[in-house]
């Protein structure tokens, strides 16, 4: 009983470390920040996202969703659909409905298993908290990916909750390309739905007989990042290219992004990727990276904290171990990059604006962090 004592003792003090370490100085281009390390032991966190209160859910890809709040992380959630834990799959990004004060509604995507292996779905669930208590209740499954594979890369699946009502959400290529050109398959593209799972009448292949009629735009390799952006009143994406080639793009109706026909990386082997950077009827990128930086989750910085960042991009990035801001001009055209924390937090998963206007990161590591990004001397 003892021993039981202390191993659950040693695990919330693993996952939950407000204060505990000496925040970082990092000076940046425009302004001096410090990092703290909020919480750590996470299992390869993957999303997150505010509830009103300022408290915090985190999804771990290993399948548990956790409550950050007064400094703690909670115990798994029950509730939580079943997961495929497999390659880059399992529970990831989770989005906070914006009327839950009144409903408690979020939605949850993850790997869903199935017949074939998994494939990307989305949830939608009511959170119950009671005397500092979490559960999921009324948990439906509004979309499943209509082919699932046993390959276990490439699910995409990021939400975006749109102003409109409708949610957007990425699925990746699942590792076969040629998948992402084929309008009647889900993969590789950004989707839409209405949050009960309904097609909107108004999206580009609604009512279609050859055209999935989720899909948004096509052509996409692995968009694990994607966010509303308030400056152009669009959705944006970033995905993984291959040996180079992670794009920026602004997904618009029916459109094709070229996935593998055009892109400006190659092969892992270095051979050449379809028939080069462009090609008639697909689009550009609005930005790219040549090498990759392996991009994630991304968001848009709207907040008081840092007005020398306002209205620009925040790309976690993998590879390098960084955060890239995007400057942007009035018209939210992208014109500079200023590559942030370089090495100091390991691989950053995703990155999001706090309440208060700070910065939260999630590194995906199998002992993970949430770490708090904030100006000097506040």
């Amino acid at each position: 009983m003892q021993d039981q004592f202390l191993r659950t003792a040693l695990a919330a003090s693993l996952l939950a470390l407000p204060g505990a370490a000496a925040a970082k100085t990092f000076v940046t281009q425009a302004v001096t920040v410090e990092a703290e390390t909020l919480a750590r032991g996470l299992s390869n966190p993957w999303g997150l996202d505010f509830l009103p209160d300022g408290s915090a859910l985190v999804t771990e890809r290993s399948g548990q969703l956790r409550l950050f709040a007064n400094g703690t992380l909670s115990e798994p959630i029950p509730g939580v659909p079943e997961v495929a834990v497999v390659g880059q799959g399992g529970l990831l990004d989770v989005a906070v409905s914006p009327d839950f004060a009144e409903t408690g509604v979020i939605f949850l995507s993850f790997s869903e298993p199935g017949e074939g292996g998994a494939g990307t779905a989305i949830a939608r669930a009511r959170l119950v908290r009671n005397e500092g208590a979490a559960r999921l209740e009324d948990v439906t499954t509004i979309f499943s990916m209509n082919r699932k594979s046993a390959a276990g890369q490439h699910f995409g699946s990021r939400i975006v909750l749109h102003p409109d009502g409708t949610l957007f959400f990425t699925i990746g290529d699942r590792g076969e390309g040629d998948r992402a050109q084929d309008p009647a398959d889900h993969a590789g593209s950004v989707l839409r739905i209405n949050r009960d799972g309904t097609v909107p009448e108004d999206n580009p292949f609604a009512g279609s007989t050859d055209t999935a009629p989720e899909i948004w735009s096509m052509g996409h390799r692995n968009p694990q990042g994607a966010v509303f952006d308030p400056v152009t009143r669009a959705v944006w994406t970033v995905e993984h290219g291959a040996r180079g080639g992670d794009e920026v793009n602004r997904p618009e109706a029916g459109r094709n992004y070229g996935w593998p026909v055009i892109s400006y990386g190659v092969n892992y082997s270095g051979t050449k990727i379809g028939v080069g950077s462009e090609a008639p009827g697909y689009e550009q990128p609005e930005y790219y990276w040549d090498p990759s930086i392996a991009p994630s989750g991304t968001a848009v910085y709207q907040g008081e904290m840092f007005p020398e960042w306002q209205g620009d991009f925040l790309v976690a990035a993998l590879k390098y171990h960084l955060v890239a801001r995007l400057d942007r001009d009035e018209n939210g055209g992208i014109t500079d990059e200023e590559r942030l924390f370089k090495g100091a937090f390991g691989r950053i998963r995703d990155v999001n604006v706090a309440p208060d206007g700070s910065l939260w990161l999630l590194t995906d590591e199998r002992r993970g962090e949430i770490i708090r990004i904030f100006r000097a001397g506040e």
